[in-house]
């Protein structure tokens, strides 16, 4: 199966790991959306890379609206009226609690990264390797969001070269 058909593959647990996950948490329910996810001016990404055995990141994308409405069922305080530490830290935390349930289904040997929150829309995200992506919109009450899945290469893969090791002196 190729890269692309693989990561198609894991569409299906995405949505079901997404609306476990956000009814969990959240007490919010979710439906995949038909109409692509397209970003927003004022997005918000949270971004856990997985490693070992299988090589990938999932990403969750959001308004700051949003942000801070999950922020507020997550945490179960006052609705930030911006963006802050709270904030940050809960999208970090749905990203991490949404990889971590992806990663039973993964090949065994995953590892994840600690999430990474990334504020606003000027700014590209290069995930270097990258071979196949499955981006997920999802509609709720609080609006529409996107997850996304990347397989990448990996760290050293085949068709990479590496540099030589330094000769001893």
């Amino acid at each position: 199966m190729g890269s692309d058909a693989t990561v198609r593959a894991y569409r299906e647990n995405v949505e079901q790991i997404v609306a476990m996950v956000f009814q969990t948490m959240l007490e919010v329910e979710t439906q995949p959306h038909l109409a692509p996810w397209n970003s927003y001016p004022d997005v918000v990404t949270a971004v856990v890379h997985f490693t070992g055995a299988w090589h990938g990141a999932v990403l969750l994308e959001c308004t700051r609206q949003q942000a801070c409405q999950f922020a507020r069922l997550l945490m179960s305080i006052e609705i930030p009226e911006a963006l802050n530490e709270d904030v940050r830290d809960a999208l970090g935390e749905l990203a991490n609690m949404l990889a971590g349930n992806l990663k039973s289904v993964l090949p065994p040997g995953v590892y994840l990264s600690m999430p990474s929150v990334i504020e606003g829309s000027d700014y590209s995200l290069d995930i270097c390797g990258k071979r196949a992506m499955e981006r997920v919109p999802f509609w709720s009450d609080l609006g529409i969001f996107g997850v996304t899945l990347v397989e990448t290469a990996g760290r050293f893969d085949s068709s990479r070269r590496r540099a030589p090791e330094p000769s001893a002196a």
